[in-house]
Protein backbone atom coordinates (compact mmCIF):
# COMPACT_ATOMS: atom_id res chain seq x y z
CA UNK A 1 0.00 0.00 0.00
CA UNK A 2 1.38 3.37 -1.21
CA UNK A 3 0.99 6.48 0.79
CA UNK A 4 1.02 10.02 -1.17
CA UNK A 5 1.52 13.27 0.86
CA UNK A 6 -0.88 16.31 0.71
CA UNK A 7 0.64 18.82 -1.84
CA UNK A 8 -0.31 22.40 -0.89
CA UNK A 9 -0.01 24.77 -3.71
CA UNK A 10 -0.39 24.54 -7.56
CA UNK A 11 3.04 26.15 -7.56
CA UNK A 12 4.11 22.79 -5.83
CA UNK A 13 2.10 20.73 -8.45
CA UNK A 14 3.96 22.86 -11.32
CA UNK A 15 7.02 22.44 -9.95
CA UNK A 16 6.44 18.71 -9.27
CA UNK A 17 5.32 18.66 -13.12
CA UNK A 18 7.97 20.47 -14.68
CA UNK A 19 10.49 18.16 -12.95
CA UNK A 20 8.51 15.11 -14.61
CA UNK A 21 8.52 16.95 -17.44
CA UNK A 22 12.47 17.38 -17.61
CA UNK A 23 13.20 13.46 -16.88
CA UNK A 24 10.44 12.52 -19.77
CA UNK A 25 12.43 14.72 -22.03
CA UNK A 26 15.83 13.38 -20.75
CA UNK A 27 14.37 9.66 -21.44
CA UNK A 28 12.19 9.91 -24.47
CA UNK A 29 12.86 7.81 -27.18
CA UNK A 30 14.48 10.06 -29.86
CA UNK A 31 12.28 7.73 -32.38
CA UNK A 32 8.80 9.04 -30.63
CA UNK A 33 9.37 12.74 -29.22
CA UNK A 34 6.34 14.10 -27.00
CA UNK A 35 3.82 15.67 -28.41
CA UNK A 36 4.52 19.66 -27.92
CA UNK A 37 0.54 20.18 -27.92
CA UNK A 38 0.49 17.95 -25.20
CA UNK A 39 2.77 19.66 -23.41
CA UNK A 40 1.57 22.79 -24.06
CA UNK A 41 -1.63 21.68 -23.28
CA UNK A 42 -0.51 20.58 -19.64
CA UNK A 43 1.52 23.74 -19.10
CA UNK A 44 -2.21 25.95 -19.71
CA UNK A 45 -3.90 23.79 -17.27
CA UNK A 46 -1.42 24.19 -14.83
CA UNK A 47 -1.54 28.63 -15.23
CA UNK A 48 -5.81 27.78 -14.91
CA UNK A 49 -5.03 25.97 -11.61
CA UNK A 50 -2.50 28.56 -10.34
CA UNK A 51 -5.32 31.40 -11.18
CA UNK A 52 -7.97 29.49 -9.91
CA UNK A 53 -5.66 28.68 -5.94
CA UNK A 54 -4.64 32.68 -5.95
CA UNK A 55 -8.57 33.67 -7.09
CA UNK A 56 -9.71 31.27 -4.01
CA UNK A 57 -7.48 32.96 -1.75
CA UNK A 58 -8.67 36.46 -2.68
CA UNK A 59 -12.37 35.59 -1.87
CA UNK A 60 -11.23 34.28 1.31
CA UNK A 61 -9.75 37.65 1.98
CA UNK A 62 -12.66 39.13 0.89
CA UNK A 63 -15.03 37.03 2.62
CA UNK A 64 -13.41 37.52 5.98
CA UNK A 65 -13.36 41.00 5.52
CA UNK A 66 -17.14 41.01 4.62
CA UNK A 67 -18.23 39.45 7.46
CA UNK A 68 -15.78 41.55 10.37
CA UNK A 69 -17.77 44.92 8.34
CA UNK A 70 -20.98 42.87 8.84
CA UNK A 71 -20.47 41.82 12.53
CA UNK A 72 -19.56 45.89 12.60
CA UNK A 73 -22.56 47.20 11.46
CA UNK A 74 -24.71 44.65 13.29
CA UNK A 75 -23.23 45.97 16.44
CA UNK A 76 -23.76 49.73 15.53
CA UNK A 77 -27.25 48.98 14.63
CA UNK A 78 -27.75 47.20 18.29
CA UNK A 79 -25.97 49.95 19.94
CA UNK A 80 -28.19 52.67 18.03
CA UNK A 81 -31.24 50.97 19.42
CA UNK A 82 -30.82 51.57 23.47
CA UNK A 83 -33.27 53.65 24.76
CA UNK A 84 -35.37 52.76 22.16
CA UNK A 85 -38.67 50.62 22.60
CA UNK A 86 -39.01 47.36 20.70
CA UNK A 87 -41.75 45.18 19.63
CA UNK A 88 -40.97 41.24 19.09
CA UNK A 89 -42.60 37.89 19.74
CA UNK A 90 -41.97 36.01 22.90
CA UNK A 91 -43.10 32.37 24.06
CA UNK A 92 -44.92 32.56 26.85
CA UNK A 93 -45.38 29.10 27.49
CA UNK A 94 -48.33 28.87 25.56
CA UNK A 95 -47.11 27.00 22.64
CA UNK A 96 -48.13 30.36 20.73
CA UNK A 97 -45.90 33.29 20.56
CA UNK A 98 -47.04 36.87 21.96
CA UNK A 99 -45.90 40.02 20.19
CA UNK A 100 -44.70 41.88 23.50
CA UNK A 101 -42.62 45.36 23.64
CA UNK A 102 -40.28 46.89 25.71
CA UNK A 103 -37.43 49.26 25.91
CA UNK A 104 -33.89 47.84 24.69
CA UNK A 105 -31.67 48.52 28.04
CA UNK A 106 -28.65 46.47 26.95
CA UNK A 107 -26.59 44.91 23.77
CA UNK A 108 -24.88 41.51 24.71
CA UNK A 109 -22.76 39.07 23.21
CA UNK A 110 -24.77 35.22 23.43
CA UNK A 111 -22.64 32.32 24.26
CA UNK A 112 -22.33 32.01 20.83
CA UNK A 113 -20.83 35.45 20.11
CA UNK A 114 -24.08 36.51 18.61
CA UNK A 115 -25.47 40.21 19.13
CA UNK A 116 -28.70 40.09 21.44
CA UNK A 117 -30.18 43.13 23.18
CA UNK A 118 -31.40 43.56 26.61
CA UNK A 119 -34.84 44.37 26.99
CA UNK A 120 -36.95 45.52 29.81
CA UNK A 121 -40.76 44.56 29.76
CA UNK A 122 -43.87 45.49 32.53
CA UNK A 123 -43.26 41.58 33.16
CA UNK A 124 -39.80 41.11 33.38
CA UNK A 125 -35.94 41.45 31.44
CA UNK A 126 -35.52 39.52 28.04
CA UNK A 127 -32.72 39.10 25.99
CA UNK A 128 -33.93 38.74 21.97
CA UNK A 129 -31.26 38.14 19.21
CA UNK A 130 -31.65 40.93 16.98
CA UNK A 131 -33.46 39.84 14.12
CA UNK A 132 -36.14 39.20 16.50
CA UNK A 133 -37.27 42.82 16.64
CA UNK A 134 -40.24 43.19 14.77
CA UNK A 135 -40.96 47.28 14.66
CA UNK A 136 -38.65 50.16 16.55
CA UNK A 137 -40.25 53.28 17.99
CA UNK A 138 -38.31 56.26 20.21
CA UNK A 139 -38.17 55.87 23.47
Amino acid sequence: MSTTSAISSASEIQMNFMKILVAQLKNQNPLEPMDNNDMTAQLAQLSQLQQLETMNANLQSTNSSFASALAFAGRNYANSLIGRNVTFLANMGTGTPQEMSGRVKEVLNDTDGKIVLGIETASGKYTLPLDGVITVKEG
